[in-house]
């Protein structure tokens, strides 16, 4: 299964080529730049490990290269993903993230189906990943 989160998201992977055009966009409209990566990437979990502090103040794409390769190293079977905050004045939100790294097996989500009084049926996904290694036992 391949996860479809973010901007490209159901475009083939980027290469870093391609990674690296995206952040000097990022970085020429005065968006910091961050890392994050998961084992779990869930929809709802929206929250990822960061990978180092937000990169606020670089203004070369090389240097974030430098941390994703960094992470990549870190975090190889793990799903790394840019993102880009905007700090102006009305916005102070991430207005881009995309996937640059991926496990060699995406694990996938099972749906779960719940039935509740009055015949209402409830569904939610559960990560392969978290049913494998619950929490507490997956760091």
């Amino acid at each position: 299964m391949r996860i479809t989160q973010g901007t490209f998201s159901f475009l083939p992977d980027l290469s870093d080529e391609q990674i690296s055009r995206q952040v000097e966009y990022c970085l020429g409209k005065g968006w910091a730049i961050g890392l994050e990566y998961t084992d779990d990437p869930h929809p709802r979990n929206t929250f990822w490990e960061m990978f180092g502090n937000p990169m606020f103040d670089i203004k070369d794409a090389a240097g974030v290269m430098l941390e994703l390769a960094a992470c990549r190293k870190t975090f190889p079977q793990q799903y790394i993903r840019v993102t880009a905050f905007d700090s102006t004045h009305g916005t102070e939100s991430v207005v881009m993230s995309f996937i640059v790294n991926r496990p060699s097996n995406e694990p996938g989500f099972r749906l779960i189906r719940s039935e509740e009084p009055g015949r209402t049926i409830r569904y939610s996904l559960e990560s392969y990943a978290v049913q494998a290694r619950p929490e507490g036992s997956r760091y």
